[in-house]
């Protein structure tokens, strides 16, 4: 049940090899996502077994998850952008509905996204 006051949008979740960052990050600013969430490490079991996640060396390895919150109008942007992306890189993308307290946090301004 979803109390007053909440805001719907879409949460987006990607799990890419931490050398693939730079490239997802620069399409969620070119789509006009306002910030997300980079948790390095992620650990996890899919099709090619189990993934540990640990920090080897530097956190420039091993996969991460980015999280954020997108506003009505950007998710196809995004979604095209990264099943391109996925065509020819490893990773995975999860898209489920969420409600947020503060929307405002997740628009972009006007200035931001008018050029």
């Amino acid at each position: 049940m979803i109390s007053n006051g909440l805001t719907p949008m879409t949460r987006l979740e990607v799990v890419v090899d931490a050398s693939d960052v730079p490239f997802v990050e620069q399409l969620l600013v070119a789509e006009g996502v306002t910030g997300w969430t980079g948790v390095p490490a992620a650990s996890g079991f899919g099709h090619h077994g189990r993934s540990e996640g640990r920090l080897m060396f530097n956190d420039h390895t091993g996969p991460t998850m980015l999280v954020a919150v997108l506003p009505d109008g950007v998710l196809d942007g995004v979604l095209a952008g990264m099943r391109e992306f996925f065509v020819t890189h490893a990773g995975v993308m999860f898209i489920s509905e969420t409600y947020v307290s503060r929307p405002e946090y997740f628009m972009a301004p006007v200035s931001a996204t008018s050029g």
